[in-house]
């Protein structure tokens, strides 16, 4: 018992001489204390469903696409003809054909329903986000809650196009381009370079969209500092885990079970653990010293002072009980005198 006092007070002592590991171990610790596997899991849900409402706005835009250029639905038919022959393919065209004609209705319903269950993703990820604070703020009337839910959520998409917009740039392979104005595509080390610049605009691009979501997100104060900090944490992180996902995938893809399961399996993995790296990161930015709150101690209850009054002489019922006392002796005396 000695020895576990003596290693404990010793961990205790090396996370105090670290401040980075002192936070790390108090942001760990509200992690686990506000539930951020559960929400994480819960916003993966929420997720998912959201999806099947995007779906139809992409097959609504697809089919508006295919109907203004008829060459690409002849070359989309016959690319169908040719990789699957037989009646199967023709229900697939007919299938086609039938969204095109109903794009309008699939569009409108794809936006109705997407804007009903991303107003309700959004406001589970906000709560989840603000869980982390260890919220005390009174709640808004339900549709004040709305409207900023439906800010919340415009600002997150213009968010998503920035983050877009920086991954093209990386994917577009403009880095190669400026090497080979500069003329040294050919040196060695070139290759690494582009490979490390495509990795800084991929950190960068995620560095702007969760720096948002930590600092706009949840219904507490948030300092922008902190949450930069907290979102350059979460944006390594999720860079890492990319690129494990993208070798996971590789090897799964690889079977026939893997290749029809394990793209939802994927998907499913890959927005639980995305959400954990977030909720992670929040509750470091609610651990900072920027906005960590010095616990409250409730006051001391009011003293009251009431004199405390002692009575030294004889109360009313003990001097009742002596005289009764005294006038029953004094009459068995006389009872006995008279006797004699």
């Amino acid at each position: 018992m000695q020895l576990i006092d003596n290693i404990s007070a010793t961990i205790e002592r090396q996370i105090g001489s670290r401040p980075w590991l002192d936070h790390l171990v108090r942001a760990g610790g509200r992690f686990q204390r506000q539930r951020g596997d559960f929400f994480a899991a819960g916003i993966t849900y929420f997720t998912v469903l959201s999806l099947f409402p995007l779906l139809m706005v992409a097959f609504s835009a697809a089919g508006f696409i295919l109907a203004g250029h008829p060459q690409l639905l002849v070359e989309l038919q016959d690319k169908v003809v040719e990789n699957i022959p037989g009646s199967f393919g023709d229900q697939i065209n007919d299938l086609i054909e039938q969204a095109m004609n109903s794009r309008g209705t699939v569009g409108f319903l794809g936006l109705v329903v997407g804007l009903y269950t991303g107003l309700g993703w959004i406001a589970n990820l906000r709560a989840a986000l603000t869980e982390q604070w260890e919220s005390q703020s009174p709640e808004k009337p339900w549709w004040l809650a709305k409207l900023s839910d439906l800010g919340a959520l415009i600002g997150l998409g213009l968010a998503f196009v920035v983050s877009l917009g920086l991954s093209a740039i990386a994917a577009s392979g403009l880095s190669k381009r400026v090497l080979e104005l500069l003329g040294t595509d050919h040196l060695p080390g070139a290759s690494l370079v582009l490979r490390l610049v495509s990795i800084a605009l991929g950190v960068l691009a995620s560095w702007a969209v969760f720096a948002w979501m930590i600092a706009r997100l949840p219904r507490e104060p948030v300092s922008l500092r902190s949450a930069v900090r907290a979102a350059v944490l979460a944006a390594v992180a999720f860079e890492i885990f990319k690129i494990i996902g993208a070798i996971y995938l590789r090897t799964v893809l690889s079977s026939p079970a893997g290749a029809t399961f394990g793209s939802i399996i994927g998907l499913m993995v890959f927005a639980y653990m995305t959400y954990r790296i977030l909720l992670f990161a929040t509750a470091w930015a609610a651990t900072s010293s920027d906005n960590e709150q010095e616990a409250q101690v409730a006051p001391p209850n009011a003293v009251v002072i009431r004199p405390r009054v002692v009575e030294r002489g004889m109360s009313t019922g003990a001097g009742a009980a002596y005289f009764g006392a005294g006038a029953v002796a004094t009459l068995a005396l006389l009872l006995v005198g008279k006797r004699r």
